[in-house]
């Protein structure tokens, strides 16, 4: 069983989905430490041709508080008719804008503040979109010393939902052991996307913005096919 963990981040981009479509369970983290100027609350989409923040915000509150106990601000009721309006002025005029503005605007209309849940939500959708069908576990629920760190943390995640294997992202190499892993019975491996390039409008391509930015470019089909072929395992 290949198994992955992420934080939970605000529409990511393509690659967090390739690496959900490529395990058999993924483990969205919601007892870590919320990090700021991160990708939780935050991610970018296609404005005039560059590259602007849509960004939840948040309630006041401990910089130290694990992501499960943040709370969206109460500014956000009029906050989200703003970033709604952004992406209608963004991409109405995109190829699959009535395919997926209804879907973004289910998301962000979501009735419920905790930080956590509500990024969990917008996750479950988009993969039902894309028809993702890896089932969704929470860290918290996993029976694990929820006290460890990093590696051991992870290693621990995996041996709790006896996984044979980890996938990581490429980028997470240098803060893991294949030998740890090996030591456990559990084959380490990371995946390496390939670079998913597509016309966005006239504009120059600009490369990693959130999902919906891929969506309302490519159809469901096209953005399987790369989910599904564009990467290698090392």
């Amino acid at each position: 069983m290949t198994l992955g963990i992420m934080q939970p981040y605000f529409f990511p981009y393509l690659g967090y989905f390739q690496l959900i479509n490529a395990t058999d369970e993924f483990v969205v983290y919601d007892n870590i430490e919320f990090a700021k100027k991160g990708w939780i609350n935050r991610n970018r989409v296609l404005v005039n041709g560059k590259d602007a923040y849509i960004t939840i915000p948040l309630k006041k509150d401990s910089d130290f508080l694990e992501v499960k106990d943040r709370y969206l601000a109460e500014s956000w009721e009029g906050d989200r008719k703003k970033i709604l309006n952004r992406i209608t002025e963004s991409y109405r005029k995109a190829p699959e804008f009535k395919n997926v503005y209804p879907l973004i605007e289910k998301c962000i209309l979501f009735e419920d503040f905790n930080l956590f849940i509500f990024i969990l939500n917008s996750l479950k959708e988009i993969n039902d979109y894309l028809e993702i069908q890896t089932p969704l576990v929470v860290s918290s629920t996993i029976e694990i010393d929820h006290t460890l760190k990093g590696e051991k943390k992870v290693l621990e995640i995996c041996k709790a939902r006896k996984a044979t294997q980890y996938l990581n992202p490429i980028g997470g190499m240098d803060f893991y052991s294949k030998s740890n892993f090996s030591n456990e019975g559990i084959e380490l491996h990371f995946l390496k996307a390939n670079e998913f390039s597509y016309r966005q409008f006239n504009n120059e391509f600009v490369p990693s913005l959130s999902i919906i930015d891929v969506m309302m470019f490519n159809s469901k089909e096209e953005i399987r096919k790369h989910m599904n072929s564009s990467y290698s395992v090392l």
